[in-house]
């Protein structure tokens, strides 16, 4: 539940290394109690953004603000933040107990109420019954939650993660990923979560910031972002996406039509987003909200291909489908609902919807 910890604000925050900017002024609020993820390709900004949050580098201008207050010039130490790395950083002569307790000896807090906050902090990340082990006796999965206990055992202001899950294999990262949630449902702390992973950020997060070469460049819901992309790198970057190209021939009730060729595509869009007649459009097309259509099925958009390539994924068929107008489009479609068994040079019919794709601009160059 949002509203139990504290907020956090980012004002107009920007990191040169001389001519290199590697932030550029990134403005971003965070909301009490809330999960929020920095998502963006290597060299995005993101983990500078979360270095200047925890106060390991000082931006060159801007501020970061807690609850209000100016924090910029606070050193790490007295920001009270709790901090989980890629690479776990366990002591590894310590114990897990031991590792735990580290940050309550720091701030010297007594045996009785540091034994207890370490209980607590092992019960919460379930590994009550491992406080005796040494990390190398542990196994991934299970030291990076002891990481994330030590990072909460002092009950910190925020929670930072960088990149916490991407040194574990698949399963077990979509594994921590669940608890990682629940996690955060339970503590009611406001984590700032850094990653890579657009699936990742998409099942973690109340929220989502994506980033590229410094700039914030949109932030929203993992919903909304994915549904409505403002841009064709938002729309490539979170999931996969085809584009469309076309110039718009009419206005129609509710949207307007574009054509590539002899091909005409039904876009539907709000009144006050209608493009001009004879503008060039860019639309952005989900690979799993295109039909595979059988002879006498219908569809808004109906357009005629071959498939190239395809792949049995188990749950469903991903299909490379080549197109006179528009090149190759990809398909994401269940197995139970393939009208057809895939091959290779097959002539299929696709179809989607008016409200299928979306509008996008293209990114600055």
């Amino acid at each position: 539940m949002l509203g139990t910890g504290h907020a956090l604000a980012l004002r107009g925050l920007t990191k040169r290394y001389g001519s290199f900017t590697a932030v550029d002024s990134v403005s971003l609020k965070v909301e009490r109690g809330e999960f929020l993820t920095l998502l963006g390709p290597s060299g995005s900004g993101k983990t500078t953004i979360l270095m200047c949050i925890a106060g390991f580098v000082a931006p060159t201008e801007g501020a970061v603000l807690l609850d209000g207050q100016d924090i910029t010039p606070l050193p790490p130490e007295r920001r009270d933040f709790g901090m989980v790395f890629q690479g776990y950083a366990l002591f590894p002569h310590m114990t897990v107990a031991e590792n735990v307790a580290f940050p309550l000896r720091v701030r010297k807090l007594g045996a009785a109420d540091r034994d207890a906050k370490v209980r607590a902090a092992l019960d919460l990340v379930q590994l009550s019954g491992f406080a005796e082990r040494l990390p190398r006796q542990l196994s991934g999965g299970q030291q990076q939650r002891v990481a994330l206990a030590r990072a909460l055992v002092f009950d910190p202001a925020l929670l930072l993660l960088d990149e916490p899950l991407s040194a574990l294999d698949k399963k077990l990262r979509a594994e921590l990923q669940e608890e990682l949630k629940v996690l955060h449902r339970r503590v009611g702390r406001t984590f700032v979560n850094v990653t890579h992973d657009q699936e990742e950020a998409l099942s973690l997060s109340d929220r989502v910031a994506i980033l590229n070469h410094g700039k914030l460049v949109q932030e929203g819901a993992p919903a909304h972002l994915y549904e409505h992309p403002r841009t064709r790198f938002v729309a490539d970057f979170l999931g996969k996406s085809n584009f469309l190209h076309g110039e718009v021939r009419e206005s129609v009730p509710g949207g307007f039509v574009i054509g590539a060729g002899p091909t005409r595509i039904l876009q539907a869009v709000a009144e006050n987003h209608r493009p001009a007649h004879g503008s060039r459009v860019l639309l952005s097309l989900r690979p799993e909200k295109i039909a595979l259509l059988a002879e006498e099925d219908a569809a808004d958009n109906v357009v005629m291909g071959r498939i190239a390539a395809w792949s049995y994924l188990g749950a469903g068929y991903t299909l490379v489908v080549e197109t006179p107008d528009f090149g190759a489009l990809r398909v994401a479609l269940p197995t139970w609902q393939a009208p057809i068994a895939p091959s290779e040079g097959l002539a299929v019919r696709l179809g989607w919807s008016s409200t299928a794709s979306v509008p996008v601009v293209e990114d600055a160059a």
